[in-house]
């Protein structure tokens, strides 16, 4: 039997053999969970089965929270967490990588802290953590954007308010992109920042097609590159 509280599974980023990416432990707190809070209800099973084909997964309780869910109902995530108050463990499953990141499991999160519940972070991925530690930028002082907005005048504010940070503090500036623009972003980046700043990009982490490249945004103006549809991170510092 488990301890109960709220667990946080890490999934996969890619499709790669399971052992690759994930503990054995993992597996094990897995098996004793049965009620589970997810992203999407098709991915969690379909990564539960991975985890253990001889899960019963229809005797499973699955309940969705995405960007699609009513995050200011504060009942109705509260309620999320009653199996916690019966004893039992509430497992939180994201589409990728590691729950509560940039994800909507993070309310989740701050509703059973505070009501006391124990909160239990599993070993796993995650895409922003390793593209930081390969993109030979500061690792101390470091900030994660998420997307950068679509408009070009916002994108423009926004992309010089990181630049500033950069700049001032020293500060390494994580942001991510719809994968279908990719190629578009580098351009920008390249075209409205100056050329002597440094831009990591970081696809298919963890994949077979698995590729973190540094260079100045002078450099990548002069490559070839083809990111499009690839789920990728970009990083910038000086």
């Amino acid at each position: 039997m488990l301890e109960a509280g709220l667990y946080l599974i890490p999934t996969q980023l890619s499709e790669v053999p399971m052992e690759r990416v994930l503990p054995a432990h993992n597996i094990e707190v897995v098996r004793g969970i049965r009620y589970f809070v997810v992203e999407s209800v098709r991915s969690a099973r379909r990564f539960l089965k991975k985890c253990d084909r001889d899960i019963d997964i229809d005797s499973l309780t699955f309940n969705e929270l995405n960007e699609h869910s009513d995050l200011s109902d504060t009942a109705a995530i509260e309620a999320l967490l009653a199996p916690i108050a019966r004893g039992e463990a509430v497992g939180v499953i994201s589409d990728a990588g590691c729950p509560a990141v940039a994800d909507p499991g993070a309310d989740l999160v701050a509703i059973a802290q505070r009501r006391g519940y124990k909160v239990i972070p599993l070993v796993g991925p995650s895409s922003i953590l390793m593209s930081l530690m390969a993109s030979g930028f500061n690792g101390q002082r470091f900030a994660f954007e998420g997307y950068l907005p679509v408009d070009g005048q916002a994108r423009q504010a926004r992309l010089k308010e990181m630049t500033r940070r950069i700049e001032r503090e020293g500060q390494t500036q994580i942001f991510i992109e719809a994968p279908y623009r990719n190629n578009q972003l580098i351009a920008d980046l390249v075209k409205h920042l100056p050329a002597g700043m440094r831009l990591c990009v970081a696809s298919d982490i963890t994949g077979e097609r698995q590729e973190i490249i540094t260079r100045t945004l002078g450099e990548w103006k002069r490559a070839q590159y083809d990111y499009h549809k690839i789920p990728t991170i970009f990083l910038l510092y000086q």
